[in-house]
């Protein structure tokens, strides 16, 4: 089908003549390929023409718009159109004036009308409608969750190691990937202060990266914390530094941040809500206790030894220069909300240990693993109330991520992230964090925040089906547009398949796999796949098409994930990414969504 962009509105009919060459060109190209064909030169002595097919409504597209149109008519009205969106898309809050907004949007771009002189919907742009994932896109993109709720109640967009633009040994540390990650929705960032003389730094210490200045952290975080997202931004201190950099440090925040700083009067008993704290930053970090109580005890038994008069007045004056340092540090922890830190004890007495103030724990992929196995509702229990934070292993020197499900099967909020990487993890992180508008806050579902004698047991295997999920994969498009025709072969177009997954709790992780549709830039398979749940609350739909090579391993032909409790049913356009993440601009998939 012919693709195009919105003319403008309010210019001169030679103006939009003049404004809209370029637009012309690209559709005259995208004709061109629907109705033309490709050259492929083999071995340099022969063409393969091939013939690109024009891609056509599915059957099922084409019984939908005759069962809405009621009468066989070639066209559909405003009203027969909510009529389906409320029907069969199950969007039962669609108003008439939608779906009018909906047919002059179609109509302008297919056919460069600025002025709505059509109020109906043919065939083809019907088909064009389903197939523009702005207009049709598979999961809601505004904010829909409740955020009232205390902050241990949401998984937290998190970020690892956030000033890294590469690997964790020799990379380079900026204030960029920062930037970057607050963009793309991340709500939780990670630095690591190092002192250098007077001087504070982040960087990942005991390695060969280079260093970034804390102030021109903050700074960046500061001029782009919201401009994703209104919900809170915490800030993780990786703290080395001493107690006179940590008043030093205290000023900084103070002074970048200035009302936007959250920080409660006392120790907190419950952590506020996403709600109440929105536009503002929050500090994590453990609290410098340890030193001042060293200190504090240093003194008293300095007091109680006998002291000669000529070292009275040094004494004095080191009175005066701890008071003023263990003002400058109390400062410091005056600003720690959320206070962190390391268990006393072992770990699992940690979990257990039950205290007024509410905290956060950190642990590493390695240890939750390992704790997981025999303490599985102690954890579930911990992050009902408290904070889990949980990080890569160190090993992991190419900034490479583990599988988030685990974590997040055990309520953990943060799981933290390598952002700069890419891979199946990261897509993973990305598909959960789709959900709720992108805001960075996931509300967790019920069987991790109900009361204790009804604890969510992440082990449980013999667990009933809740529902089960039909997916319907029609076809895709937008490779031709979005690729040289040699991309994936040099000698014929592409080999595409799809595959398809369910990764959630061990009982709903599965697999499908659609056939091979051979020399086809315009795939279509018309496959359906069920797959039961037993907890659909914590599942994500993995989807990745790939290119079938005989002689070398498949190529990449895009991805995308999606947390399937926030799938809209019915037929979806379902835009697909690159491998970092990054959206294609044309390459979907059209596809269905059934819960039964």
């Amino acid at each position: 089908m012919k693709k195009s962009k919105k003319s403008q509105k309010g210019v001169t009919s030679k103006d939009k003549n003049k404004g809209m060459g370029k637009e012309k060109e690209r559709e005259k190209k995208s004709s061109s390929l629907e109705s033309g064909s490709y050259n492929y030169k083999m071995f340099s002595f022969f063409n393969r023409k091939f013939k690109i097919n024009e891609v056509e409504p599915p059957s099922d597209v084409n019984k939908a718009f005759s069962l809405f149109t009621e009468d066989g008519s070639t066209h559909m009205t405003a009203e027969q159109l909510r009529r389906f969106m409320a029907v069969h898309q199950c969007e039962v809050s669609t108003r008439l004036e939608d779906a009018q907004n909906i047919i002059e949007q179609v109509v302008n771009r297919r056919h460069h009308i600025t002025k709505f002189a059509r109020h109906t919907l043919n065939i083809e742009d019907f088909f064009y409608f389903l197939l523009s994932d702005d207009l049709n896109g598979p999961i809601r993109t505004q904010v829909h969750h409740d955020m009232s709720a205390p902050l241990s109640h949401y998984f937290i967009y998190t970020g690892h190691n956030s000033y890294l633009t590469g690997n964790q040994l020799s990379s380079d540390c900026s204030e960029v990937p920062i930037i970057k990650a607050l963009q793309n929705g991340v709500r939780v960032i990670e630095l690591d202060l190092w002192p250098s003389k007077d001087e504070i730094l982040v960087l990942h210490g005991r390695t060969l990266t280079t260093p970034v200045s804390f102030i021109q952290c903050l700074t960046s975080i500061k001029e782009y914390a919201f401009v994703s997202s209104p919900y809170p931004v915490i800030i993780t201190l990786e703290d080395h530094l001493t107690p006179e950099l940590q008043a030093k440090a205290a000023d900084m925040i103070t002074q970048t941040f200035e009302t936007m700083l959250y920080y409660p009067e006392s120790d907190l008993t419950e952590f506020p809500s996403p709600e109440s704290l929105k536009y503002r930053i929050m500090i994590s970090t453990k609290p410098p206790k340890e030193y001042l109580e060293v200190r504090s005890k240093d003194a008293s038994e300095d007091e109680s030894s006998p002291k000669d008069d000529s070292d009275a007045s040094e004494s004095d004056q080191e009175d005066e220069d701890f008071k003023s340092l263990q003002a400058g540090v109390s400062g410091y922890k005056r600003l720690i909300t959320i206070h962190a830190g390391k268990p006393k004890g072992s770990l699992k007495t940690a979990l257990k240990e039950v205290t007024d103030q509410v905290r956060r724990l950190s642990l590493s992929e390695h240890q939750l693993e390992k704790l997981a196995g025999s303490h599985g509702l102690d954890i579930v229990r911990f992050t009902q109330r408290n904070i889990l934070r949980v990080y890569p292993k160190g090993t992991r020197f190419t900034s490479s991520n583990y599988k988030p499900t685990i974590g997040w099967m055990h309520g953990a909020q943060m799981v933290a992230f390598n952002m700069q990487g890419y891979g199946k993890s990261l897509w993973l992180m990305h598909g959960m964090f789709r959900a709720n508008g992108g805001c960075g806050y996931v509300i967790k579902p019920d069987i991790l925040t109900r009361s204790a004698d009804e604890l969510f047991d992440p082990k449980a295997t013999l667990l009933p089906v809740q529902k089960t999920l039909k997916v319907k994969i029609y076809m895709g498009d937008g490779w031709r547009l979005d690729f040289k025709h040699t991309h994936f072969d040099a000698y014929s177009p592409p080999d595409f398949y799809t595959k398809i997954f369910i990764v959630g709790v061990p009982a709903d992780e599965a697999k499908k796999k659609t056939k091979i549709i051979e020399d086809d830039w315009c795939p279509v398979w018309d496959e359906e796949f069920s797959f039961p749940l037993t907890v659909p609350e914590l599942a994500l739909l993995r989807i990745e098409v790939r290119e079938y090579d005989i002689s070398e391993k498949d190529d990449f032909g895009g991805q995308t994930c999606l947390p399937v409790p926030e799938l809209r049913t019915g037929f979806r356009s379902v835009p697909l990414h690159d491998k970092k993440g990054v959206k294609h601009k044309n390459v979907r998939l059209l596809m269905r969504f059934e819960f039964v």
